[in-house]
């Protein structure tokens, strides 16, 4: 494939790549009083990238024509369905951003450019097909979720938040980087296809201590237990609108390349690292359930409430089939949806001064002063437990049904066990909002846009999502047999 063949693949990047560049000469120029017309611009460059995403995913791209700069990057289905999910995820946070910074005067305009920059770094990363590419990627993405932690800066929780994701995260760069270096000592290169070609056979020692390495490298980035005990801290101190964006759009990238890495470089040995996904999937449900009962903080709640979710995807993962992958894909786009209802919904609670609302005890009787915000904060919550008819539900079984298929019945029966411990701190927000006294703590009003994402959010995971089931399988498949095709 010639380089002009590979330009035009990588096509959404280059308009990322460009738009943040010339935003940030408008930054440089204009400064922070042209902070919401860079992030509406930002948003038109986002849906730009997304516009010319779309036909790669529904037109099923696949196989060799998808290679660009020698197989360096793969723009197939599969990552261009990663991609959109993290173009929805960056353009909501962009949308939601400037109200809450504006109650501190801390709007400025860098910010919308850091979120260009880090979804550009995602897009690298679900369409690596080697792992140069990954780690460009990977630190390019992190680079600029170090400075978003840390980007309130009159809020001493914001920049405690930055310095632990700052600290480890670059422990975990390592790990993965060490990984990575015993993965091309063994293998004797960096691309996926000789990876998998190499590991075909019987696996060496030193092959799978960089395997392990490189898994547990990014367990770190989707918070996967026990790499997990950066999230509460991390989600709770940084901006709520960089909290949302950390829960949606890394989770969907980290994810996907872990997918990409497990089932395409290291597919040939699935065998070797199925049993650890097995741990780290139930011991994800199980401390996430756990953690999550003692929180009053809504936004550590929803922490690990990510960790628990973070658990029921990898099962279709420990699957090692093109039907778990699939129910990976749906997951994901169901997890969106409902952690940016949950999240928008959190910045709709502020108090009479302007100030956010985030304990949960503050929520009391809200069903009585803010009928709307509480009853779409129940749906979503009720969303994230499993709860039929709401469509997180069937996130959940399609997760459950690769297991099973794939002969796993215990390893789902455990998991839909462990599911039942969630749901106690999912109802006890509902009991807190419908059957308590009111605090009268809520008071505030809110603009046009958070009620229209909230309103939106909480009617896909409604029993109405279930009109997207055929559709949003058909093009999860479409991903995931992208993702097991080898050429």
């Amino acid at each position: 494939m010639d380089f002009s063949a590979s330009l035009s693949l990588v096509a959404p990047e280059i308009v990322l790549s460009l738009g943040g560049l010339l935003l940030l000469l408008c930054a440089a120029w204009m400064g922070d009083k042209a902070s919401r017309a860079i992030s509406i611009a930002a948003v038109i460059v986002i849906g730009a990238a997304a516009a010319l995403t779309i036909p790669v995913l529904c037109g099923g791209a696949m196989g060799a024509g998808t290679f660009a700069f020698g197989g360096q990057m793969r723009v197939d289905a599969f990552a261009a369905f990663a991609k959109l999910l993290i173009y929805v995820s960056g353009a909501t946070c962009l949308m939601v951003a400037p109200r809450f910074f504006d109650r501190w005067g801390a709007m400025r305009a860098e910010y919308p450019v850091l979120v260009l920059f880090a979804v550009l770094g995602m897009g690298i990363m679900v369409s690596a097909g080697d792992l140069l590419t990954l780690y460009i990627g990977l630190e390019m993405n992190s680079l600029a979720a170090y400075v978003l932690a840390a980007f309130l800066r009159v809020d001493g929780r914001s920049a405690e938040a930055g310095l632990k994701y700052f600290v480890l995260g670059a422990l975990a760069s390592g790990i993965l980087l060490y990984g990575m270096s015993l993965t091309y000592g063994f293998t004797g290169s960096t691309s996926f296809d000789v990876i998998r070609a190499a590991l075909a056979g019987d696996i060496s020692t030193g092959a799978l201590i960089g395997l392990i390495f490189v898994l547990a490298g990014l367990a770190f980035k989707i918070s996967a237990v026990p790499f997990h005990m950066w999230t509460p801290d991390v989600y709770e101190g940084s901006p709520t609108p960089v909290t949302m964006f950390f829960a949606t759009a890394p989770k969907v990238a980290a994810m996907a390349l872990t997918m990409r890495v497990a089932l395409d470089a290291f597919g040939a040995q699935a065998a070797a690292w199925q049993q650890i996904v097995v741990f780290v999937s139930l011991a994800s449900i199980v401390i996430g359930a756990l953690g999550a009962i003692g929180q009053d903080n809504i936004k550590r709640l929803l922490a690990f409430s990510s960790i628990n979710n973070v658990g029921f995807i990898l099962v279709g993962l420990a699957a090692a089939t093109p039907e778990g992958a699939s129910a990976m894909l749906v997951y994901l786009a169901i997890y969106v949806a409902m952690s940016v209802g949950s999240f928008v919904a959190v910045l709709m609670l502020r108090d009479a001064n302007g100030d956010y609302v985030e304990s949960i005890s503050d929520l009391a009787g809200l069903s009585r002063t803010k009928p709307l915000i509480a009853w779409c904060l129940l749906l979503i919550m009720l969303s994230l437990a499993g709860i039929p008819p709401l469509f997180g539900f069937w996130g959940k079984l399609v997760v459950f049904q690769a297991a099973v298929d794939a002969g796993m019945i215990a390893i789902a029966a455990v998991a839909i066990a462990a599911s039942v411990i969630g749901a106690f701190y999912y109802l006890k927000v509902g009991k807190v909002m419908f059957f308590d006294e009111p605090a009268d703590k809520v008071a505030g009003g809110n603009d046009w846009a958070h009620w229209a994402l909230l309103i939106l959010s909480t009617a896909f995971i409604s029993p109405l999502g279930y009109l997207l089931t055929g559709w949003l399988g058909e093009l999860a498949d479409k991903a995931a047999t992208a993702l097991f095709l080898v050429t």
